[in-house]
């Protein structure tokens, strides 16, 4: 299922935007959650076992490293709990670590959504008039080691088969494979380096009154979901500029919870979940049409 990348690029843009900023600026602990809850779930529907095997093997881990350390290098805070070489722990450090932690990686886990659903062509389709060669340099760059890891996978490959593989032979015979491999990597992104610049010229890129095709159309269908989107970012965004998402951790904790902040929640879990909920109910309909047949 991939419902939400169908989209139009501005649409998957502006929620990707919408919903980093709002992680970055509400450090509240039930906007943190909520956010955390939607980044971990979002990439399980795009990719599977793959996107859960990177949670559990990376992003939790990074979680539990950050929590851990603030506390053990910021020693503010008015409730003590413990020392550690006369150094105190005190719970709001500990808080404060566990808020930052899931912010960073919450943000984490949307940037590895906005690489699967903002795709290279929509970057340019979104910033190839306004800035032509910066977004073609990000798209090129961004493509790039994709594209490395790729080859390098196919070179050690075909080395191996041949018994040169990096893993073959003693210490030195390794090192002189790895270096081969290595070299053969950087010979082929050279010679793609040049192809690429040929093909380009060849297809009169820089050339004035050039034009440029596009699949993209915005629909009602993208104009609905942009309102969704854009109606709960401004809730949000209108609820933490009016303080309804006060948190303060140091010297003490404090936060505010009245009628507007469960107001604002609600906008930002549907915010936070949209794709989610699009991915779900796409799902429903095909297997419904299935059932059918």
């Amino acid at each position: 299922m991939n419902s939400f990348k169908t989209y139009h690029p501005i649409v998957n843009f502006a929620f990707f935007v919408a919903v980093i900023i709002c992680t970055l600026w509400m450090m509240h602990p039930a906007f943190l959650a909520i956010s955390l809850l939607a980044a971990f779930l979002y990439p399980l529907l795009l990719k599977g076992a793959r996107a859960l095997r990177f949670n559990l093997l990376f992003a939790l881990p990074m979680l539990v490293v950050i929590a851990v350390l603030n506390p053990l290098f910021v020693h503010q805070g008015m409730t003590m709990l413990f020392y550690i070489n006369d150094n105190p722990i005190t719970l709001e450090a500990i808080l404060y670590g566990v808020a930052a932690a899931v912010m960073l990686v919450s943000v984490l886990l949307w940037f590895s959504s906005y690489n699967e659903v903002v795709t290279s062509d929509k970057f340019l389709y979104l910033f190839g008039r306004a800035m032509p060669s910066l977004a073609l340099l990000l798209s090129m760059t961004l493509r790039l080691i994709p594209r490395l890891k790729t080859q390098i996978g196919r070179i050690s490959q075909a080395q191996k088969a041949i018994g040169l593989g990096a893993g073959t032979g003693n210490v030195f015979q390794r090192a002189r494979n790895g270096l081969r491999i290595l070299s053969i990597l950087i010979t082929w992104a050279l010679e793609n380096a040049v192809e690429t610049a040929d093909s380009m010229r060849a297809r009169g890129y820089g050339l004035r009154g050039r034009t440029a095709f596009s699949i993209f159309r915005f629909d009602r269908r993208d104009a609905a979901c942009l309102a969704v989107i854009g109606a709960a970012a401004a809730v949000c965004m209108a609820g933490q500029a009016a303080g309804a998402a006060y948190v303060q951790y140091y010297p003490d904790v404090k936060w505010v919870m009245h009628p507007f902040t469960i107001v604002m929640a609600a906008a930002y879990a549907l915010l936070c979940f949209w794709p989610a909920v699009l991915e779900i109910r796409e799902g429903y309909k095909w297997r419904s049409l299935k059932s059918t047949v």
